[in-house]
């Protein structure tokens, strides 16, 4: 394993995982994805947190998505500042 700036312990190994997150297909998500896509090259989008003594990657700070419905308390859709607020964040 390779650790950045931020891992709680460097050099010790950790768990990856899958991530997925949703952005509309329009002016505005393709913006967005644009942002998204150079905070990931930049090491942005994710982190390394300890969870019960094993390492693990987990979202960083930025908001994502990462289902189409339950609205903003289930990170999905509908949520109408969601754009606005994430590219604040970018």
């Amino acid at each position: 394993s390779c650790s950045k700036v931020g891992d709680p312990h460097p050099g010790q190994p950790y768990k990856g995982g899958n991530f997925c997150a949703f952005l509309p297909d329009n002016r505005e998500g393709q913006k967005t994805a644009v942002l998204l896509k150079k905070a990931f090259e930049q090491g942005l989008t994710f982190q390394i947190k300890s969870f019960n003594g094993e390492e693990r990657v987990t979202w960083g700070l930025i908001p994502h998505k990462t289902s189409w419905d339950g609205g903003k308390a289930r990170n999905g859709y509908p949520d109408a500042q969601y754009l606005r607020e994430v590219c604040t964040v970018l």
